[in-house]
């Protein structure tokens, strides 16, 4: 169907998924927000696991169709490329937030905890490229290492929020996570529950046309695999974590935004695992093209500037936004250029 497709409906029908995608995590940042409350698990927890998972399905569908479709590349790239562009967000929610640095704002240790996590899980791919090739039934070791450690990060964070063993300084901009309505706690989480694993399935359908899109737009137009999945395919795909990061900055729900992108960028670590298995060509991580290791390196990076923002807490920087939100500008503009360049 979609080979047949002119390039001007090719465009539109790529627009309407992205759109249905778009308008369901629009909705689904005030269930999660509601969901948080309900179940008593917290903004930061809720985010980092429900909503992280939610929003980044479309990026899961479209990385998992092209490894099952032999392209290794574009798999890879549009997992790292989304992270990447995902951080970017939270430089963006600094620039809308205008009561002070969002990254001061929300001390929370299990945000900082979720950041080391995900600086760990972006090395083990790395190592798993320069090691001896090794895969059992086509798949590598390190994807069960990196969905162990996924898994036991989400225990080990909740634990950490309920007991932490250490507390951030309180000052006058910091955010905590409150309910504003007591009685919201008392209501049954079920029914949000439900309508947001519906939006979920309709976010995931859109994930397959976009996927869809993507290849053609490689086959037909001879684009570097890389070039698509890091800044369209990714980009696209990635667009409900500045939805739901806006959405929630201007709920007050700076924990929810926050830990919605942070652990958003660790579920898409797991992209890897699930194109792993799809791909059965041998380990997807000896797979990997120069491209899809830069993006790698520059999605540690972001995430070691934002760790260093989350932890300096600025209170005041350049143009009313922290500095390390001026270093995610910068770096993500320059590896756009760099990948332009090497596109040619």
């Amino acid at each position: 169907m979609i080979p047949a497709l002119s390039f001007p409906l090719l465009m539109a029908l790529f627009a309407l998924a992205a759109g249905v995608v778009i308008v369901c995590s629009l909705r689904a940042t005030g269930l999660a927000d509601m969901i948080a409350d309900r179940s008593r698990l917290g903004e930061a927890i809720i985010g980092a696991t429900l909503l992280g998972a939610a929003t980044s399905l479309s990026g899961t569908v479209v990385s998992v169709t092209a490894a099952g479709a032999g392209d290794a590349s574009f798999a890879i790239s549009n997992a790292i490329g989304g992270i990447a562009a995902q951080t970017l967000f939270l430089a963006i929610g600094d620039l809308v937030y205008r009561r002070g640095n969002l990254e001061h704002a929300v001390a929370e240790p299990a945000n900082l905890f979720q950041c080391v996590v995900l600086i760990g899980m972006l090395s083990l791919p790395l190592a798993a490229m320069t090691a001896p090739e090794v895969a059992v039934a086509g798949l590598h070791p390190v994807s069960v290492v990196l969905f162990l450690v996924y898994a036991t990060s989400v225990r080990v964070a909740a634990g950490i929020r309920e007991t932490p063993m250490w507390h951030p300084t309180r000052t006058s901009q910091t955010r905590h996570d409150a309910p504003e309505d007591a009685a919201e706690r008392d209501r049954p989480v079920t029914g949000p529950l439900l309508a947001f694993a519906g939006l979920v399935c309709l976010m995931g359908l859109g994930g397959w046309v976009i996927s869809q899109v993507g290849a053609e737009l490689i086959a037909r137009y001879a684009l570097g695999s890389s070039l698509v999945g890091a800044l369209i395919t990714a980009v696209v795909t990635s667009m409900p974590e500045l939805v739901t990061t806006l959405a929630a900055i201007r709920r007050g729900a700076l924990q929810l935004a926050v830990g919605g992108i942070i652990g958003g960028n660790t579920f898409d670590v797991l992209f890897l695992v699930l194109s792993d298995i799809a791909y059965r060509e041998g380990s997807i991580y000896h797979a990997m093209q120069a491209g899809d290791v830069f993006w790698l390196a520059i999605g540690v990076l972001m995430t070691a500037v934002l760790l260093g923002g989350l932890i300096l807490r600025q209170r005041n920087g350049p143009a009313r936004i922290g500095v390390e939100s001026v270093l995610l500008f910068v770096i993500y503009s320059g590896a756009v250029a760099v990948q332009v360049i090497a596109q040619g």
